[in-house]
């Protein structure tokens, strides 16, 4: 009978491992199947004629970046730590990003790892077909957050563009994007993908450097079942080299509520990789 107790609590154990992995084995399902996808796409490089028609202050940051000459970018692979508060009156948490981002059928998947008090949290962010899913759990068990909908799905566009701008600058010569220069230092921009449109203004320094987003197509939501629209901005800084591109480093992201400033989440970019075979 002890054998029997002992196989019954090693099968149980077993299938509640198998089961908080779930969202990994979904994120890695979905990164092979994009990975597939662009790997079958023409590679091209960047030129002065793709980055023409761009703003000034736009075209000045390609070229501080360094894409001239580099291929265009199909899809991209980041790794990100740094901390979270998913309440404003919670402490911060530590957090480790996994994130692959697809540019064809713009795709974001965006995989979520969170210590909270000693506690795990998995989660994944998953935009596609311009639609949104956002699945928190405790222990990758124990769902906290199961958030969709038409609110979440123009959020997430205004992320993907957000990505673009500050992880993939050499997107920004994307046909979806309309552009509207504004100053020496500024520019508004609104992106298309799938009948979502959402509209931003970019902010830049004398160097060239991205240094503020702002959007006001962005929803609040903490739960992932009511919706707040309010101003959401990412500052950036700390530009340093990677992998031959001169890119922000940190970044923080805010809700800017009447009452106050909210910020949620400070990341550091650690890695990105464009057009990675894996």
């Amino acid at each position: 009978m002890k054998w029997i107790a002992v196989i019954i609590v090693i099968l149980v154990a077993f299938s509640l491992y198998y089961y908080s992995q779930h969202l990994h084995r979904e994120y890695k399902e979905e990164v092979l199947k994009g990975l597939e996808r662009t790997s079958k796409l023409k590679k091209e490089l960047i030129n002065e004629e793709d980055i023409a028609n761009l703003p000034d202050p736009v075209q000045k940051y390609l070229k501080y970046v360094g894409v001239l000459g580099k291929e265009k970018v199909t899809h991209y692979k980041v790794i990100i730590d740094g901390s979270m508060k998913s309440t404003r009156d919670r402490d911060w948490a530590d957090v480790d990003v996994r994130q692959y981002s697809f540019m064809d059928e713009v795709t974001r998947l965006f995989f979520l790892k969170m210590n909270m008090s000693g506690i795990p949290v998995i989660g994944l962010h998953a935009y596609a077909d311009a639609n949104a899913v956002m699945q928190i759990k405790v222990a990758g068990i124990f769902p906290v957050v199961d958030g969709k909908g038409e609110e979440m799905n123009q959020g997430e566009t205004v992320t993907v563009f957000n990505d673009m701008c500050i992880l993939a600058p050499a997107t920004l010569i994307d046909k979806r994007i309309q552009w509207e220069p504004v100053d020496e230092y500024t520019a508004k921009a609104t992106f298309n993908n799938e009948g979502i449109s959402i509209q931003t203004v970019l902010y830049f320094n004398e160097k060239g450097q991205l240094i503020n987003f702002e959007s006001d197509d962005r929803f609040y939501s903490p739960t992932g079942e009511t919706y707040e629209n309010v101003r959401w901005s990412t500052p950036v800084s700390n530009y340093k080299n990677i992998n031959g591109y001169n890119l922000a480093t940190y970044g923080e992201a805010i809700w800017h509520f009447p009452e106050e400033k909210y910020c949620y989440a400070r990341f550091n970019i650690k890695d990105i990789q464009y057009n990675p075979e894996q």
